[in-house]
């Protein structure tokens, strides 16, 4: 690859040794704009999780489970060799680097692409391995010609109507959480977190609204750093009456050099990225802090889950009209593909008032592709359905009135004993985790097993979580709540988002998973001497798949909550459908 190359003479003219390439961008994104896919460009690895090293001869790329497939096919003209993350055996990036290269190498990495946490843990590993850090100079910014332009897209209002608050208000709230830290100015970075605290979307982000920006908010002042020509006149007066001044993107550098030495600023080290810390002038008193405006955001107001009630109904629709298209095809033995799938999907959801993109890139996998957990179908893996085994689609949407995100596993033919036993399995997770009550203070920790029972008593497994926080109208990968094994100190407060999504992978074979976006939400006459429950409401509108229940391994309670929750689908959707869709759902909500 010529930009290997490239990279490789200009390292060895800046005696550098190993180049760290992560798969990121300066605010810490999950999904990237164009412009910031320099791991892409570097590796030709496309997955969103995953971090390069170049060395002068050679180089690997570390990823996990999700991708190892994917990356092994894209790796192939890099050079590269792939590191499986997670995996017994597999060493450490920086584990790797002291191996490889000895001490008193140099190990190169662009500060603006890791945070603040991610460099000092770099940094003291390398340093107990006799190996040096360098971060004086942009080595893919040096080689990358043609790179695609900074993300134009206009700022959109998202006005009190959308979000239940108005930015005065949020400001308000973040300056007494800055003051309970001791600190009076903060900085932003976190591309989510921006968007709600000035109630602004925008379209920077493939299935993102948000926009690229920083933000410096101080006792009496709040900054945007934003491309100015993303402003409207419109927008600029909204945010005026706010007290919300503008200023260029790459300002945000020069503000934080001219800050007085009475400043002391917040910042959260796990989401400012490095080249940001080290522009604070050293008289300047820094607070390292867990960003409030996280622990705000999560938890949705009234305004925000009626949008996503309203959302949830208009993605039921959707999805009714397209499994209705889909089932006609399969009937008709018409070719249909994985991409026809996710096509199709979007047209049935573009057709909804206040459809917007995309939640996430919506994963279409039928039968062996299904068992690859993040799955992404393109013109070479491109599978056509059959009548038989099944199709696993996750997907969701981007409304202004919130975001959607739901998996349905579907048997499009003659269902197995073993498609049968594999799919009760994980619906019994999913119904377990769905309907536990829960003392208030439960972390999402402590939750995660109760999805995973039937499948560890069945000496199954998934690697994945099992929840994720959802945003309104923002990112469908929201914290800090979570459920999943790993510890997460965050409790579960009412008005948190949640998806539900046990899931079983033969690989080979198929993949299933289920699942629902949940809210947390007071049970009634929920305290008593034993303290205050909570439980999960589900939100999300969609029948299972009754044709793959083995109605034999459930238990009576687990029949009457699957046949209530189709009773809430039917009667919640119907109305919006016309008589043929209508007879289509209540098939396939029939009582069990």
């Amino acid at each position: 690859m010529e930009q290997l190359q490239s990279v490789r003479a200009l390292m060895a003219e800046h005696q550098v040794d190993a180049l760290i390439v992560p798969g990121t961008d300066p605010h810490s994104s999950e999904y990237l704009a164009e412009y910031w896919k320099e791991r892409e460009f570097i590796s030709a690895f496309s997955g969103s999780a995953g971090t390069a090293v170049i060395t002068l001869e050679g180089g690997c790329l570390w990823t996990d489970s999700r991708y190892f497939l994917q990356a092994s096919e894209q790796l192939k003209q890099s050079g590269l060799t792939l590191q499986k993350e997670g995996e017994i055996g597999t060493p450490t990036i920086e584990e790797w680097l002291c191996t490889t290269l000895g001490k008193g190498k140099t190990v190169a990495i662009n500060p603006e692409m890791i945070s603040v946490n991610g460099f000092n843990t770099l940094q003291n590993k390398l340093q107990k391995g006799g190996l040096n850090i360098y971060t004086k100079f942009d080595f893919i910014k040096a080689v990358w010609k043609n790179r695609p332009e900074m993300p134009k897209s206009p700022v959109i209002e998202f006005g009190e109507e959308h979000s239940g608050e108005n930015t005065k208000s949020k400001l308000s709230r973040l300056r007494e959480q800055i003051a309970s830290n001791n600190a009076n100015t903060m900085l932003i970075t976190a591309l989510d977190e921006i968007a709600w605290l000035f109630n602004i979307r925008g379209a920077d982000i493939d299935y993102n609204p948000v926009n690229i920006s920083f933000a410096l908010v101080t006792p009496n002042k709040a900054t945007l750093f934003i491309a100015e020509e993303k402003i409207s006149d419109k927008v600029r007066n909204y945010l005026n009456k706010f007290d919300v001044n503008t200023e260029a993107y790459e300002n945000i550098y020069q503000a934080l050099q001219t800050l007085s030495g009475d400043t002391i600023i917040a910042i959260d080290p796990n989401k400012c990225n490095y080249a940001l810390k080290i522009a604070i002038p050293e008289n300047v008193t820094i607070k390292e802090i867990s960003s409030p405006i996280a622990n705000m955001k999560c938890i949705k107001n009234e305004t925000e889950l009626s949008g996503v009630g309203r959302a949830m109904v208009k993605d039921g629709v959707a999805l009714v009209k397209f499994w209705m298209w889909l089932e006609e095809k399969i009937e008709n033995k018409e070719t249909v593909t994985e991409l026809d799938v996710i096509d199709n999907l979007h047209r049935f959801r573009a057709e909804q008032e206040g459809f917007i993109t995309e939640s996430f890139n919506t994963i279409a996998g039928y039968g062996e592709h299904g068992a690859i957990v993040h799955y992404a179908a393109d013109k070479d893996s491109n599978a056509t359905l059959k009548a038989e085994s099944f199709l696993l689609l996750d997907s969701g949407g981007q409304y202004y009135d919130g975001t959607t995100d739901i998996t349905r596993t579907v048997a499009l033919g003659k269902v197995t004993q073993e498609m049968k036993f594999d799919y009760t399995m994980v619906l019994k997770g999913h119904l377990a985790l769905g309907y536990q009550l829960f003392p208030y203070g439960t972390r999402g920790a402590q939750l995660d097993a109760i999805a995973r029972q039937f499948l560890w008593n069945s000496e199954m497994q998934y690697g994945h979580g099992t929840g994720h926080g959802v945003g309104h109208c923002l990112n469908v990968h929201e914290g800090p709540q979570s459920i999943r094994m790993n510890e997460n100190p965050t409790i579960l407060e009412k008005g948190m988002i949640l998806s539900n999504e046990p899931g079983i992978y033969r690989a080979g074979k198929h993949g299933i998973r289920i699942e629902n976006l949940v809210v947390v939400s007071d049970y009634p006459n929920n305290e008593n001497e034993f303290g205050k429950f909570m439980r999960f409401k589900t939100l999300t509108l969609f029948p299972y798949d009754n044709k793959s229940i083995e109605i034999g391994l459930l238990s009576p309670d687990e029949l009457l909550q699957i046949n209530t929750y189709h009773q809430i689908v039917y009667k919640t959707l119907s109305p919006h459908l016309n008589t043929k869709e209508a007879a289509w759902l209540k098939s396939k909500t029939a009582q069990l």
